[in-house]
């Protein structure tokens, strides 16, 4: 029998293997240096429900994983933070996608994906999963799995049939391609949208936040949150409008950064804050993620947080 979860991330599971200060220049005929290499689990639901998990909610993750080790690399890490996976689904014949990535000295990154990050995996299949959570985060929508309408629509429909909120964050398409207008009639669903800037400008067109917000809003999504990055985050609603500043930190890596924010903002609207209070929380869940190397290292307890904060 499944375990009753509060927050429930649905989404994609990964292995991110993260080459940090990489030389472009060889030193052999086929060889060249980087500062580091570090392999560490990652994917949006994989980094959204590890950081929920250490936050102090009973977490969960759907999602596949392959059959081999990176899966099982995967399922270790996510128990071992505390996640519950009794959700998720590992079938045959598929492989654990890999993630390299290549992360800068200012801890900004690119990523290189293949076509094992096309999952064949149907989260819509799985909805009688959602029952008895309070919350559900699409980790990752418009791309797998979340890059097929009719995927979006049964799990959305399905996630506000139990009585969950539904929290949506985004990802730029890398195999398929979704506009808005795809996805008009599922979009009033979803209670919180948390694009980054790029994002934002991407599906909307608009370059200022409290544009690209109005058009989110026009969806009839009923709140916006834009992720800025170094300057800080925008948050908009029909009555409300917040602007908060991003927190100081020495970034090494911003691998997960806002997957770590949207745990954050999970776990304090679900503990009843106001949605200021849980801006600055998510603020310094993200923050705190960039101090280290990999989506899931920083991030440790809501005492370490509250702690940053009050400092």
């Amino acid at each position: 029998m499944e375990k009753k979860t509060e927050v429930l991330c649905i989404g994609i599971a990964l292995v991110d293997s993260i080459i940090r200060g990489f030389d472009p220049e060889p030193v052999s005929a086929s060889g060249y240096r980087a500062a580091s290499g570090t392999l560490s689990i990652g994917g949006e639901a994989v980094n959204q429900s590890v950081a929920a998990a250490r936050l102090g909610l009973n977490a969960g993750i759907l999602c596949a994983l392959g059959a081999d080790a990176a899966g099982d690399l995967v399922v270790s890490g996510l128990e071992k933070a505390g996640v519950c996976t009794d959700r998720i689904i590992r079938p045959e014949g598929h492989a654990t996608p890999v993630t390299t990535m290549f992360v800068r000295e200012d801890g900004t990154r690119k990523s290189i994906t293949n076509q094992a990050h096309r999952y064949n995996f149907h989260p819509e299949k799985q909805v009688s999963r959602l029952a008895g959570t309070r919350a559900v985060i699409l980790g990752s929508l418009f791309r797998a799995p979340f890059d097929d309408p009719e995927i979006i629509r049964a799990v959305l429909q399905s996630a506000k049939d139990a009585g969950a909120a539904v929290f949506a964050d985004t990802k730029l398409p890398n195999f398929r391609f979704l506009t808005l207008d795809d996805l008009a009639d599922a979009l009033p669903m979803i209670d919180y949208i948390t694009p980054n800037g790029d994002e934002a400008r991407y599906y909307t067109g608009k370059e200022d936040p409290a544009e690209m917000a109005e058009v989110f809003l026009g969806y009839g999504i009923r709140n916006v949150i834009i992720k800025l990055g170094a300057e800080g985050c925008y948050f908009r609603n029909a009555r409300e409008e917040i602007r908060l500043p991003a927190l100081p930190v020495r970034a090494v890596d911003s691998t997960g950064a806002g997957d770590c924010f949207i745990a954050g903002f999970v776990s304090e609207i679900l503990r009843g804050s106001t949605h200021k209070e849980a801006l600055r929380f998510a603020n310094a869940c993200g923050a705190i993620c960039t101090t280290a190397v990999g989506a899931g290292t920083a991030l440790e307890s809501r005492a370490q947080v509250m702690e940053f904060l009050n400092r």
